[in-house]
């Protein structure tokens, strides 16, 4: 995961979303339930590629599948909590893109979660790995670090 050893800050990330979590988000010990951390990644990254990429999730050709994921919990959150879900690219291949997202409290400058996402991208039809298409890829070129 790029930044390992590095202090992960807003201004690394180049793409927001806000997510609200839910109250079902909570688990019984009062924060958000791990696996829900991975949604918000998906979440983040998915509109993404449908508002800035052109995706459309039910006829595109080719689409992305996560073959891979992580996540380094910092800090706890909490449903009512309001999140701001940031994307960068940290590599860019010819058929998959390898994504750092994070999750910060709306507000708070220090990270609550931080994960590594990656997207392979094949034909819908055979499911076999093809280049990812030129539009996407100028999408996912804005948000490599310089």
């Amino acid at each position: 995961m790029s930044g390992e050893g590095e202090t992960e800050t807003r201004e690394r990330f180049r793409w927001w979303l806000e997510i609200s979590t839910r109250w079902m988000d909570n688990d019984v010990y009062g924060h958000v339930n791990n696996v829900q951390y991975y949604s918000y990644f998906d979440t983040a990254v998915n509109t993404h590629l449908i508002r800035e990429a052109g995706l459309d999730i039910h006829n595109s050709p080719v689409v992305g599948l996560v073959v891979e994921t992580r996540c380094q919990f910092k800090k706890s959150l909490v449903f009512p909590d309001r999140i701001d879900a940031g994307i960068r690219v940290d590599r860019l291949g010819r058929s998959s893109v390898t994504y750092a997202t994070a999750l910060f409290r709306e507000g708070d400058d220090e990270i609550a979660a931080l994960g590594h996402f990656v997207h392979v991208y094949v034909d819908r039809a055979t499911q076999t790995p093809v280049p990812i298409p030129e539009q996407m890829r100028a999408e996912m070129e804005k948000l490599r670090l310089e």
